[in-house]
């Protein structure tokens, strides 16, 4: 009875506790692979010149493209959602040029530790900086709606740079110690970030501030989290805080798109102007100006549609009584 009471025997509480123990240090151990592998790879690429680093990355870009399948079968059909009219060899051009855009971005990335104010327009320049100085000027903050889109790391980083650091929207990682390195890289010019689970204590607090917010609008959310609007035809579950957040201060709404152009060789950081939709009742006017943010999203993807990100699953969330979309 005594060893019944200390928990020693397999129905004790000690054995319940050894898988869990187990399951808490293989968890510890991939972390450190994973946090290791990252780390590894950034510096390497980091102490590569930015052009040999982009032709590394854009060839492993290629080798996911052809041998992950997942991923690629995400991308046409939501090539084929958006563009019913174009031709599967058109829509697999599209898709190859994303995975060429996210090599580039890779790249990019591990050499954020380099980039200075005097050599930051060696890689990006302004475009249509006057909307975004205007709306500064206000004093009430600035919301920066942009899109995974170009470059989106670089939009917030290289605003940085720049002189005008920018608060920015995230996920935490499961992996905290990898979530610590990609958060260290982002924040280099100054930037903060914003877990995505404190987004309105968070982004308020910024913006009272008077500081500026980077937010991503084109992701999929879950039906009790966001509002269906129109994009490329389809209902898409979209979020409705940036609209919340900025009717509630009056905080002025630019769009901020990082555009690689490829006769300059370079990226642009491109703001326009956001007009503001006035409603009588508070939710109608949160969902048309949703809405509106999301059809001057959809215009740019529709102008460089290779620059946009296919595989992740836009349309995942469905209306009531609709069918699912993806396998």
């Amino acid at each position: 009875m005594q060893s019944l009471k200390s928990g020693s025997t397999p129905s004790g509480k000690g054995a319940a506790a050894a898988p869990s123990v187990r399951r808490g240090r293989q968890g510890g151990l991939r972390n450190h692979a994973e946090y290791a592998v990252a780390w590894g790879v950034l510096k390497a690429l980091g102490a590569l010149p930015l052009p040999l680093a982009r032709i590394a990355c854009i060839g492993l870009a290629e080798l996911a493209h052809r041998f992950w399948p997942k991923l690629r079968q995400t991308g046409m059909l939501n090539l084929r959602l958006a563009f019913p009219e174009g031709t599967d060899r058109e829509r697999r051009r599209i898709l190859r040029g994303e995975f060429q855009t996210l090599g580039r971005m890779l790249a990019d990335f591990a050499h954020f530790p380099r980039l200075t104010r005097g050599n930051i327009e060696q890689l990006i320049i302004y475009d249509g900086f006057e909307v975004f100085d205007r709306a500064r000027r206000q004093g009430r903050g600035v919301l920066f709606l942009t899109a995974h889109f170009g470059n989106w790391e670089l939009g917030s980083f290289a605003h940085g740079v720049y002189g005008y650091p920018c608060n920015f929207v995230v996920r935490q990682m499961d992996n905290p110690r990898l979530d610590a390195l990609i958060n260290r890289y982002r924040s280099a010019s100054g930037g903060r970030p914003i877990e995505k689970k404190d987004f309105a204590r968070g982004v308020l607090r910024a913006l009272e501030r008077g500081e500026t917010v980077g937010v991503l609008m084109d992701q999929n959310m879950l039906l009790e989290e966001g509002a269906f609007v129109d994009f490329f035809g389809l209902p898409a579950s979209t979020t409705t805080g940036p609209a919340r957040v900025a009717r509630k201060l009056g905080t002025p709404v630019v769009l901020g798109l990082v555009i690689w152009d490829p006769k300059l060789r370079k990226y642009r950081l491109r703001f326009d102007a956001v007009e503001w939709i006035r409603r009588p009742d508070p939710e109608e006017e949160i969902a048309a100006n949703t809405a509106n943010f999301t059809r001057l999203i959809e215009r740019y993807v529709r102008r460089y549609p290779e620059q946009w990100l296919w595989v992740h699953r836009r349309w995942k969330t469905r209306p009531a009584g609709e069918p699912p979309l993806y396998p």
